[in-house]
C-alpha cells in the first residue's frame, strides 16, 4: 500500500504520522498519506509569506504562462488522476474525467484573467490632483476544500488566486487527499517557485485555528457545510480576516407543465444524480405542476430504477457508493422521515449489500414539507417530489429555505422565465439547464449559502486589494 507524501516548500515531504485513504466502493483503505502537524503549517504559512514578494512580481501573462503548464501536466496525467479520483471519492470514473476537463478549464480561464486584473483612473474633482484604483494581490490564501469534487474545488481556489499574485496554502479533505495532491504533482512538474503552492494535511480543527489566528495568513477561502463556515465566520472576527465562502444548499426545481417534458426529466435526472447526488448545487427538492405530476413520476422513477450502480471503475456504471459510512447513514434516515411522515416510497430507499456505502437510487412521492430531506442536505441519488399548483405557490416554497446557492426551472413560458431570474433566491439558477456551472460566470450563493463568488471575472477579484491613490500634482 502506497504512503504519499505532502508537498511543502517545493519538496514532496513524507512522515511519521499517516491516514490511511478509503475507496468507498469497498469501504477498504487502499493508500495512505502522510499529516503534519499545527506547527508544520505555521512554517508552510512562513515560507509562503517569504515566496510572496518575488511572485507578485512577475507579469500577470507570466503567472498565466505557469497556470497553462499546469493545465498541460493535468491533461497528459488525466487518466492516471482520474483513477486515483474514483477510488477515493466514489464517483464513475466518467464523471471523474469530466471533473478534470472542468478543472483545466478553469486553469486556462484564470490563466487569461491574469491579465485583466484592470484598475482605473478617477476623473477628478479638485483642481492639482489626479486619482487613480490600483488592484494588489493579498499575500498568503489559506485554501479549505471539500471531499465531494476534491479537484475541481481546489482548483477554482488555486488558479485565481495564484494568477492574481497571491501565494497559497491548501489543505483538502482528508477522504480525498490525493487528488489534490495530483495538483500538487502537477504544480512541481510546471516549475513554480518553491513556496507558492503548498499542500499540508491534518486535524482540521488545529490547522483552522492556525489559518485564522496566523497575522501571516492574509484569506481563508473556504468551500463546506454552513456549521463549519459559522466557525470560521467566529474565529476571523478575532483578527477582522477577510473569508470567501461557499456553504450549503437546498436547491429546489420547478418543473412546469408547459416545459419540454423529456429535456425536463433529463435535466432533473442529470441535477440530481450527478456525483451520487453529493453535490451542493443538486437538486434537493423537486416540485412539479400538478398537471403533468402524475406523468412525471412515472418517467423520472423509470429512468432512476435504470441506473446501474455499482463501482465507479466499473464500466457503465452512473452511480458510485456515497462518501462514507455516516453518509449513507443520513441518507437512509432521510428515507425513512419522508415515509414515516406519509411519503409514497416509488423506488429504491434501501442499502445495497454490506460491502461499501451503496444506496438504492430512490424516489418518493407526496414528501411532506418538512420532512428532513426537504428541509436539509441529502447528499445522496435521492429524490423527493410534490406537486404544486401555480407559480406563486412553487416560488414560495422554492424559497422557504436558509439556503441560496442554486435553484433550477424548466420552462418555455419566457415572460415566466424572467420572473423567476428575479424571484429564485439564489446564487445560480438553472433554467431548462440542470448544469449551470462554467469557469466563465460566478458562482456563489445567497443567504446562509455562503459569502463572495467562485470563477467568472469576479473569481479573481476574491483575491485582489482595492487601493485608491490620490496624485497631488502642480498642474
Amino acid at each position: 500500500m502506497k504512503t504519499y507524501p505532502l508537498y511543502l516548500n517545493g519538496e514532496f515531504i513524507a512522515t511519521d504520522n499517516i491516514w490511511p485513504v478509503i475507496n468507498p466502493a469497498t469501504g477498504e483503505p487502499f493508500a495512505r498519506v502522510s499529516t503534519i502537524e499545527r506547527a508544520r503549517v505555521a512554517q508552510a504559512v512562513s515560507d509562503a509569506h517569504a515566496a510572496f514578494p518575488s511572485w507578485r512580481k512577475l507579469t500577470g501573462k507570466a503567472r498565466g504562462l505557469f497556470l497553462r503548464t499546469i493545465a498541460d501536466e493535468l491533461e497528459r496525467r488525466r487518466d492516471e488522476i482520474a483513477r486515483t479520483m474514483t477510488m477515493e471519492n466514489g464517483k464513475p470514473l466518467a464523471q471523474s474525467l469530466t471533473e478534470i476537463a472542468m478543472s483545466i478549464d478553469h486553469l486556462q480561464w484564470f490563466a487569461e484573467e491574469a491579465r485583466r486584473t484592470y484598475g482605473r483612473q478617477v476623473p477628478h474633482q479638485v483642481d492639482g490632483k489626479r486619482h487613480l484604483v490600483i488592484r494588489t494581490p493579498m499575500g498568503v490564501i489559506a485554501a479549505i476544500t471539500p471531499w465531494n469534487f476534491p479537484l475541481v474545488l481546489a482548483v477554482r481556489k488555486v488558479a485565481p488566486a495564484l494568477a492574481a499574485g497571491n501565494t497559497i496554502v491548501l489543505k483538502p479533505a482528508e477522504q480525498t487527499p490525493l487528488s489534490a495532491l495530483g495538483i500538487a504533482e502537477c504544480v512541481s512538474a510546471a516549475g513554480l517557485p518553491k513556496g507558492v503552492f503548498q499542500l499540508v494535511l491534518g486535524d482540521a480543527a488545529p490547522i483552522g485555528q492556525e489559518f485564522l489566528q496566523n497575522p501571516l495568513c492574509r484569506k481563508i477561502t473556504f468551500t463546506g457545510s454552513t456549521e463549519v463556515g459559522k466557525i470560521l465566520i467566529a474565529g476571523a472576527a478575532q483578527g477582522v480576516k477577510p473569508l470567501s465562502l461557499e456553504l450549503g444548499g437546498n436547491a429546489p426545481v420547478l418543473v412546469f407543465e408547459d416545459a419540454d417534458f423529456e429535456r425536463a426529466v433529463e435535466g432533473v435526472l442529470i441535477a440530481k444524480t450527478r456525483n451520487i447526488g453529493q453535490s451542493c448545487i443538486a437538486a434537493n427538492r423537486i416540485y412539479v405542476q400538478r398537471s403533468i405530476y402524475e406523468k412525471f413520476l412515472d418517467a423520472f422513477t423509470r429512468r432512476m430504477k435504470a441506473l446501474k450502480v455499482g463501482n465507479g471503475l466499473e464500466p457503465g456504471v452512473d452511480i458510485g457508493p456515497l462518501i462514507d459510512e455516516a453518509g449513507l447513514t443520513k441518507a437512509l434516515a432521510h428515507i425513512e422521515d419522508a415515509v414515516t411522515r406519509g411519503a409514497h416510497l416509488l423506488c429504491g430507499g434501501k442499502r445495497i449489500g454490506e460491502k461499501g456505502f451503496f444506496v438504492e437510487p430512490t424516489v418518493m412521492a407526496e414528501v411532506a414539507e418538512d420532512a428532513l430531506c426537504m428541509k436539509e442536505e441529502t447528499f445522496a441519488p435521492v429524490a423527493p417530489i410534490r406537486a404544486f399548483s401555480t407559480e406563486d405557490e412553487a416560488i414560495r416554497m422554492a424559497n422557504d429555505t436558509a439556503s441560496g446557492l442554486s435553484a433550477y426551472a424548466f420552462t418555455n413560458n419566457l415572460d415566466r422565465v424572467f420572473r423567476l431570474m428575479e424571484s429564485l433566491e439564489a446564487g445560480t439558477i438553472g433554467i431548462n439547464d440542470g448544469v449551470p456551472s462554467t469557469s466563465n460566470c460566478p458562482f456563489g450563493g445567497l443567504k446562509q449559502s455562503g459569502w463572495g463568488r467562485e470563477l467568472g471575472s469576479e473569481g479573481i477579484d476574491a483575491f485582489l486589494e482595492t487601493k485608491h491613490v490620490s496624485l497631488g500634482l502642480q498642474i
